[in-house]
């Protein structure tokens, strides 16, 4: 491949990954990218997990060899296995130089030489039980450090990888590498736009999104959706005596008790909806669970230092509420009953359909004294 036609095959391989809708099918488009590049049959993109230890393989393109998946489960090796990520790379690094790909090849006979190590000859016997006669492995580097390696391969009785070859393949990884970092950046982005900085759980938007996705799987499956609503009590007192930084470590306390709460419900969504107020979504679990939940946030957030407990509204589909066809309806639900507990200084939650009947359809509580969910 000449040099006009090696940087078509960059620009591919940056656009491709661009164009990914998520991390995961931007590591397919630069292997498949990349494998095209270099003429490869079979190309892969691991990342090394430093605390495991190991290099876990995030996915297989190409020509796969028996028991290897697109996007495997759990694909990985020994980080010994792979010195030159872990040690040699890093020398080499040190002493100015950067960082370079490496080509093997399942010829027994390259792998023995002095000097060539047992890694070497493993590597050389993999290739071989996978049915491949060469493969070209460069580094990815993200932020100074190794954070992975991208593998083509070509089959047997083909001409194998070269130094030329290894060149092409360390400006790929870097190519690859600054996808990877548009992607680590992005995930960032919407991690920060759907978490509350205070506290750490979920946000507003997080609920709103996920209580739209919830209900549509009720109404096509008739999963249960559940709803609490709560409002810690004397927030604006600590705030007004002690500070608000004293509220604020009175939210980061009850967002962490609402969180370890809600572990007994899979998958739920623990939210600070804004100010002193907070929600858990839960999908699938049954009412009564959901309201064992809420009754156990009760208790313990008597306990809690600096607060005055809180007031907790449930609504659930799996009660009878009647027809639940929006988000604002549940919300509605929800907000009402934690108002009636609010309003009766109830230790317990109030649940909607069980103490109260139609408990939304009631007229909204005066202006000012509630403001959530306003305009839904």
């Amino acid at each position: 491949m000449g040099d006009d036609a090696r940087l078509r095959a960059v620009v591919r391989v940056a656009q491709a990954m661009a164009a990914a809708p998520a991390s995961e099918e931007a590591a397919r488009a630069a292997a498949a990218g990349a494998r095209a590049a270099m003429d490869g049959s079979f190309a892969a993109v691991s990342v090394w997990e430093r605390a495991r230890g190991r290099l876990r393989v995030l996915v297989n393109e190409g020509e796969l060899a028996p028991g290897e998946e697109t996007f495997p489960r759990d694909e990985s090796y020994p980080v010994h296995d792979f010195p030159e990520i872990a040690e040699f790379l890093h020398e080499r690094w040190a002493g100015g130089e950067g960082p370079q790909a490496w080509v093997e090849t399942s010829d027994p006979s390259s792998a023995a030489g002095a000097g060539a190590g047992a890694y070497r000859r493993h590597r050389s016997a993999t290739l071989r039980r996978r049915g491949r006669g060469s493969c070209v492995v460069a580094p990815i580097v993200l932020h100074g450090r190794a954070w992975g390696e991208l593998y083509v391969a070509r089959p047997p009785g083909v001409p194998g990888f070269g130094p030329g070859d290894a060149e092409f393949a360390t400006v790929l990884a870097a190519v690859v590498a600054a996808g990877l970092v548009q992607y680590e950046r992005l995930e960032e982005v919407r991690r920060l736009a759907f978490t509350d900085p205070l506290t750490g759980v979920g946000n507003r938007r997080s609920v709103d999104v996920r209580l739209e996705r919830a209900l549509e799987r009720h109404r096509a499956d008739g999963d249960v959706v559940s709803l609490v609503v709560c409002d810690l009590n004397g927030l604006k007192e600590v705030n007004d005596t002690l500070g608000h930084a004293a509220g604020d470590r009175l939210l980061e306390r009850f967002g962490g008790l609402l969180s370890r709460c809600a572990a007994r419900l899979p998958g739920a969504l623990v939210a600070r909806l804004g100010g002193d107020e907070f929600c858990l979504l839960a999908e699938g679990a049954p009412a009564d669970e959901v309201v064992a939940v809420a009754e156990e946030l009760c208790r313990r957030a008597d306990e809690l230092e600096g607060g005055q407990g809180v007031a907790c509204g449930v609504a659930s589909t799996g009660d009878p509420v009647g027809p639940v066809h929006s988000a604002r309806r549940l919300l509605r639900l929800a907000d009402a009953a934690q108002y009636r507990a609010k309003a009766a200084r109830s230790g317990k939650p109030v649940v909607a359909g069980r103490e109260i009947v139609h408990l939304a359809d009631e007229a909204e509580p005066p202006t000012g004294e509630r403001r959530r969910f306003r305009g839904r």
